[in-house]
């Protein structure tokens, strides 16, 4: 199945007899909280997910968004209405990235059907659809994780599949050569690692790019056989690995990603390009 959704295929989907379930998962990184944007203004019957509170641990030795406790996870999911016999899609303000995030969340957690809107909520907007405002009160779900579904690493995986496979470096280009590092101790990237920034997954208006060039992209970096990604905390990465299940390769996450790698001394850092 496609994991992502159209604004026309949402509409039409959520005017169906079964609509899927709808979350909305804006975040900005040092940004202005997404549940007074959500109260704002939403899709209509859209239950609000915080990214830092539900769909991550607290920050730490693991990371900056670790993966949080299973069953705290299942219970927002349940209080977001997620029903396991029911689609689920979610959307954010346009980066794709937390709504990404989401994505890789309930597909790991064993959810069956998990899609994402094309372009969020702009695209929801500029194709017609209308806004609700306020928190309206959403049905308690079922859905129970069961984790594992979709692969994942820690940081000693990362660094064996650097030697043996392909290990993506999701972030901006300048981050992984370490000629700049804005948010980490540490400025590089993981020995072996290849650059491959997720932004140049989609086209200027956000959408993901066609199957066809993702998979010309990805075929170019030589991701075949054992591909992961990482990016700085594990959401921008978790779009990467959506990009390139568009392409229809599958990739483990490094959820800790950079900012757990890069806390750990003991750690090898790289900088500069990438061999050619």
């Amino acid at each position: 199945m496609n994991p992502l959704i159209t604004a026309v295929e949402l509409m039409s989907a959520s005017a169906g007899a079964q609509p899927p379930v709808l979350l909305d998962v804006r975040y900005q990184m040092g940004g202005p909280p997404g549940r007074p944007q959500y109260e704002a203004g939403h899709i209509p019957g859209a239950a609000y997910v915080d990214l830092e509170a539900e769909l991550a641990g607290p920050a730490g030795k693991q990371g900056r968004h670790p993966l949080p406790d299973v069953e705290a996870f299942g219970a927002a999911m349940r209080r977001a209405g997620v029903r396991s016999d029911r689609e689920v899609v979610t959307y954010d303000g346009g980066t794709g990235w937390a709504a990404a995030r989401a994505w890789w969340m309930l597909r790991w957690a064993g959810h069956y059907s998990v899609r994402v809107l094309d372009g969020g909520l702009p695209a929801w907007t500029a194709g017609g659809g209308a806004l609700a405002a306020g928190a309206p009160p959403v049905a308690e779900g079922d859905f129970v994780p069961a984790p594992g579904a979709l692969p994942s690493l820690d940081a000693d995986g990362a660094a064996a599949l650097a030697r043996r496979g392909v290990l993506l470096d999701a972030r901006a280009g300048e981050r992984y050569r370490g000629e700049t590092e804005p948010i980490d101790a540490v400025a590089g990237h993981i020995p072996g690692a290849l650059s491959a920034p997720t932004m140049e997954n989609v086209a200027e208006d956000g959408r993901f790019r066609p199957a066809e060039e993702l998979a010309e992209r990805f075929a170019g970096l030589g991701a075949r056989g054992e591909v992961g990604v990482y990016c700085g905390s594990g959401v921008s990465a978790a779009h990467e690995v959506l990009a390139l299940a568009v392409a229809g390769i599958p990739a483990a996450l490094y959820v800790g990603s950079w900012s757990e790698w890069s806390s750990d001394g003991s750690r090898p850092v790289a900088t500069g390009p990438q061999p050619g």
